[in-house]
């Protein structure tokens, strides 16, 4: 295990968090990001990674490359495994940049927001692709070249990290890739890749594009009594887009996916219920204040968002077995025009989703 040779195309705040962990672990890390800036303070003053708790602080030094120097990889030790840790729309040019320095028997995981295993499978082929469905709770931010800090806590055995093989079976692999990975958090691998896939993405869908079409942080947003009801359209609605597919889902943010289709259906009691947990879960102790959605960070960056990629994707995969879901279709619409300054992120963007 300690030989094997880990690239992982994209410092931001997930892939930085998966790197440093790994390096501080005694992994062969070599990060790889466009960010100048970035990229010179990883490897000259190191990775300050910080969390909810003194314990989770240091700062490592590690090898990173700028882009334009990902050439200098034909002269090193094969890679073994390329984790793939940028934005859903840049998957397929990161892919075939880092696959050709691959080692006979490496491989590309996908540790990104949203559905990207058949993009990579594109380049390299289902036999060369595996995913990893980074968890609910871990919740980074890339706040300045270098610093990156966690805004929810760790919380033992519940799985940050699962990492599953598009056929289901558990391989060698696939248990040594999640052993490496527990030098990071806890992680384990599972033989329900698709349907954990669905649950997360099910998450996000109801989280990332409300606060960036509103600018509302994650305890703002579930705290504010009209977004909160668009928030759980948005759960029902992925919930029974991810069943059409059949697809079997799992608990979707540590709660019973039939909540949020009874509560999106208007049952008194689910709601009730469904709002009292989303409430309890806008504690400091919970989630930080500071916590923001990573498609909130693109907008308060002037970045494009991963909308298309997400709800868009709900959306569109609805309508391809009869199953709409109008408001992943609609928050699309106003979140592509936050993002294209035609709307500013306020709540009030959002209000006509919950008549």
């Amino acid at each position: 295990m300690a030989g094997k040779r880990v690239v992982i195309v994209g410092a931001g705040a997930v892939g930085g968090y998966i790197g440093a962990h790994m390096t501080r672990g005694g992994h062969d890390v070599t990060m790889v990001d466009p960010w100048p800036e970035h990229v010179e303070t990883i490897r000259t003053k190191g990775f300050d990674i910080s969390g909810m708790t003194p314990q989770e602080s240091f700062t490592v030094k590690m090898k990173a490359m700028h882009l334009t120097e990902v050439q200098d990889l034909a002269k090193q030790k094969p890679v073994d495994i390329a984790i793939v840790s940028v934005k859903s729309y840049d998957t397929i040019w990161a892919t075939q940049m880092i696959a050709q320095y691959l080692s006979p028997d490496g491989y590309i995981v996908s540790a990104q927001n949203c559905v990207n295993e058949e993009r990579i499978a594109g380049v390299v082929g289902w036999g060369r692709t595996i995913g990893c469905m980074v968890g609910n709770n871990y919740a980074v931010d890339l706040y300045e070249a270098g610093k990156i800090r966690r805004t929810m806590p760790k919380e033992g055995k519940i799985a940050t990290l699962e990492v599953g093989e598009v056929h289901g079976r558990i391989t060698p692999r696939l248990t040594e890739l999640a052993e490496m990975l527990q030098s990071v958090d806890y992680a384990k691998t599972t033989t329900n890749l698709w349907g954990v896939r669905w649950s997360k993405l099910c998450v996000n869908g109801m989280r990332n594009g409300v606060s960036a079409a509103t600018g509302l942080g994650g305890n703002e947003r579930d705290k504010h009594d009209r977004i909160r009801r668009v928030v759980i359209k948005l759960a029902g609605e992925a919930v029974k887009v991810g069943r059409a597919l059949g697809l079997d889902l799992e608990k979707v943010a540590k709660i019973d996916p039939d909540l949020y289709v009874r509560a999106s259906d208007n049952d008194p009691k689910a709601l009730a219920e469904l709002e009292a947990l989303m409430l309890a879960g806008t504690t400091g102790a919970a989630r930080s204040d500071l916590q923001r959605p990573s498609m909130a960070q693109d907008i308060a960056k002037g970045r494009r968002t991963e909308i298309e990629y997400m709800n868009g994707y709900i959306a569109e995969k609805g309508a391809s077995v009869g199953c709409l879901a109008p408001t992943h279709e609609a928050l699309t619409r106003i979140v592509q025009q936050v993002e294209r300054n035609q709307l500013q992120a306020r709540p009030e963007n959002l209000f006509n989703l919950t008549n």
